[in-house]
């Protein structure tokens, strides 16, 4: 039943995030209609409600990729590196990072599919992911990767594969899209017509990055978001070495390009931006895009932080994304809520992002992105997602009444989860994900790791080989 009364100490209300309380809370089929005053503080539980998390950018991968050797490189070297993964049961890759999800806070995730496991048809493997996410209890858009260029590097990758060819074949590993882009229009429109009846699914168009797709095919994906309304989510300007390679191939400018071909609109989700202009962000802002903030991805890959402040003053809107990269690799949307806010609060008294700016972000902003209506506060009428905390464990010296969004930006993380609530719905309960087991699941996924990785020795050792020409090759040495 999703009927029911929650009675907090605290509860953060309406569009400021302003904290009030004791307060009760009636759900009824899924939404907030009322919330009261009560003056009973002994009986009040020493909970804090909060509108619950987004995670505005994944790509629901099983494991993280550090336990296969991919830690401590930039994402020019990370995402070769992904290859050596042999591929799993899809439903159980879904579900263990859906879990994660879900146990740090979040009812609903974006998943940018940029590697299927490919053991069964796309349709088929949608399907495991639609199933994964039911069980959970969230909320998905699903973006199907498309792209048709640049497998290796930015650019001709002639030279490095003649190196190499000796020993490996090195485009029978990292192989570039064959498929047409009205091709991949279709597989997308395939995977949308198998899952029309998952009402927790949004299908999105996927292209990976502006580097990684041509001019043909982004055209292609503007023209059908634009006759279906189907949403598009993609990579823009994460790295250094991306922005060179921009400015060097659209010298009009990248953005200008992307707005020429029609990409630009309000179903338009852009992640990372970390190395946007200014200028760039202001023409973004104008089309009605969004952007998906990843701060503990682009430090993990080494890419710099992105500048919300910046985006806030261009009149940009930004969620924030996981990226399947989180700090500690755990997932945990709240750090990754914290880690945001202290990267862009600003600098002694000029205050750039307000917690309620963060607030917005990660609980409302990310809605939209994944294809939920709106919602992300605790008003009257909204959806009843809900995250509840643990103020005894976040005020844990109880010296004297301090505002709790002080505790909830300093120190809150998936261990003060008491409960995560979509539609009035518990799916998470101390730490437990109660639709699957996520231990068993994990454990699950790494026997399944352990017994394949063997098959992928050849690509480990291709990879090897690879990996210093590329840095060679953005260093202006290849």
């Amino acid at each position: 039943m999703s009927d029911r009364q929650i009675t907090v100490a605290k509860a953060l209300i309406g569009e400021s995030y302003e904290p009030a309380g004791p307060v009760e809370i009636r759900v009824e089929s899924g939404r907030i209609t009322a919330i009261r005053s009560t003056t009973d503080d002994a009986a009040t539980p020493r909970i804090m409600a909060m509108p619950a998390l987004v995670d505005g950018h994944n790509h629901a991968r099983p494991l993280s990729p550090t336990s296969f050797g991919a830690g401590m490189k930039p994402l020019e070297t990370w995402l070769p590196s992904l290859a050596v993964m042999p591929a799993v049961d899809p439903y159980l890759a879904a579900a263990a990072s859906f879990g994660r999800s879900a146990r740090g806070g979040c009812v609903a995730v974006m998943v940018h599919l940029i590697r299927p496991m490919g053991l069964e048809p796309l349709t088929k493997e949608a399907h495991d992911y639609a199933r994964a996410a039911s069980d959970v209890g969230v909320s998905i858009a699903f973006a199907i990767a498309m792209r048709d260029r640049n497998p290796i590097v930015y650019g001709d990758h002639t030279d490095i594969a003649a190196k190499l060819a000796d020993r490996y074949m090195i485009d029978g590993i990292w192989r570039t899209e064959t498929m047409s882009p009205q091709e991949q229009i279709k597989r997308v429109s395939d995977v949308a017509l198998e899952l029309e009846n998952e009402l927790h699914v949004d299908v999105q168009f996927g292209p990976t990055g502006v580097q990684w797709c041509s001019d043909g095919l982004l055209e292609a994906i503007a023209r059908a978001s634009a006759e279906t309304g189907r949403r598009v989510h993609i990579h823009l300007l994460e790295t250094r070495e991306q922005r060179r390679w921009a400015d060097r191939t659209y010298p009009g400018g990248i953005i200008e390009r992307l707005c020429e071909i029609g990409l630009l609109s309000p179903r338009l989700t852009v992640a990372h931006c970390v190395w946007a202009r200014p200028a760039e962000l202001s023409v973004l802002a104008s089309h009605g895009v969004k952007i998906a903030v990843n701060p503990s991805s682009n430090l993990h890959l080494k890419s710099g932080i992105a500048r919300a402040g910046r985006m806030k003053a261009s009149g940009l809107r930004y969620g924030i994304g996981l990226d399947g990269c989180a700090f500690d690799e755990d997932d945990d949307a709240l750090r990754e809520l914290r880690l945001f806010r202290m990267l862009n609060a600003g600098v002694a008294f000029d205050e750039q992002i307000t917690p309620a700016d963060a607030l917005t972000a990660a609980c409302a902003t990310g809605r939209e992105m994944v294809g939920l209506p709106a919602g992300g506060r605790i008003d009257v009428g909204m959806p009843a997602d809900l995250l509840l905390l643990d103020l005894d464990r976040l005020d844990r010296d109880r010296v004297m009444e301090v505002d709790p969004r002080h505790y909830l930006f300093a120190r809150a993380t998936q261990r003060d989860v008491v409960e995560v609530i979509r539609g009035g719905k518990t799916i998470v309960r101390d730490g437990k994900v109660l639709g699957i087991d996520l231990e068993s699941v994990e454990a699950a996924l790494r026997q399944q790791y352990r017994a394949a990785i063997g098959s992928t020795q050849h690509i480990q050792e291709a990879f090897a080989a690879l990996e210093p020409l590329i840095g060679k090759h953005y260093r202006g040495c290849c």
